[in-house]
């Protein structure tokens, strides 16, 4: 039971840390991840704020995993649900309320922050997949997909990619809003994955002399 309630702290932790680094990647307008950029193209056009709008993404994947795997869907996952909901929630506030009045004009600093926002993202995220507690819904739910068909999870996250980056371009042109898919998303796409393989065994034995992994 101490180790659930520490992993569960960790994890709300590290999510808080990674909805800051998505608000600052954001603010940064340089481009955004594919699904981020989605979120942002979409929630431009109905008017609600992109943090609620990704929570809603979320939320559908948890609801996209329990479909597919009925009876074989952990108790355990249901946690993603609060994953969402603390995420999207930290993201609305860093973004709209301690960012909402920050205005940067320099093309410099505005790839510096991008940058720094994509290491904190990368860094969270790997420090979160390092203890093996919990999984992100939407990776969670490409994993489900890639558990019932003949592709592989790389294969299913990719196209996910893939079909945001669409989804962006086409909502952003059919309403005049800018396309939030830029030179950063191309960088997040290179840098992500193989930054978040690199940090994993690194971050490994630390977790587990902190006594939060098993």
């Amino acid at each position: 039971m101490a180790l659930f309630i520490k992993k569960s702290l960790f994890t709300a932790f590290f999510i808080v840390v990674a909805a800051t680094g998505v608000a600052l990647g954001l603010k940064a307008a340089v481009g955004v991840g594919a699904w981020d950029a989605f979120s942002q193209a979409t929630s431009t056009v109905i008017g609600i704020k992109v943090g609620t709008f990704s929570m809603m993404m979320n939320l559908s994947c948890v609801l996209v995993q329990m479909v597919i795997l009925k009876k074989d869907f952990k108790l355990l996952s249901f946690l993603q649900i609060f994953m969402a909901i603390l995420l999207g929630f930290f993201v609305n506030i860093v973004f709209y309320d301690v960012l909402g009045g920050v205005i940067i004009n320099s093309y410099v600093i505005n790839m510096l922050i991008y940058l720094g926002s994509l290491l904190v993202i990368i860094m969270a995220v790997a420090l979160i997949m390092s203890i093996n507690f919990l999984s992100f819904p939407l990776e969670a739910a490409c994993m489900a997909v890639a558990s019932k068909t003949k592709l592989k999870f790389g294969t299913i996250r990719q196209l996910v990619d893939v079909f945001s980056i669409i989804g962006a371009i086409v909502i952003a042109i059919s309403f005049n809003n800018p396309i939030p898919i830029r030179e950063g998303t191309v960088i997040g796409m290179l840098l992500f994955g193989p930054m978040i393989a690199w940090f994993i065994p690194r971050f490994t034995p630390l977790v587990k002399r902190m006594g939060i992994s098993d």
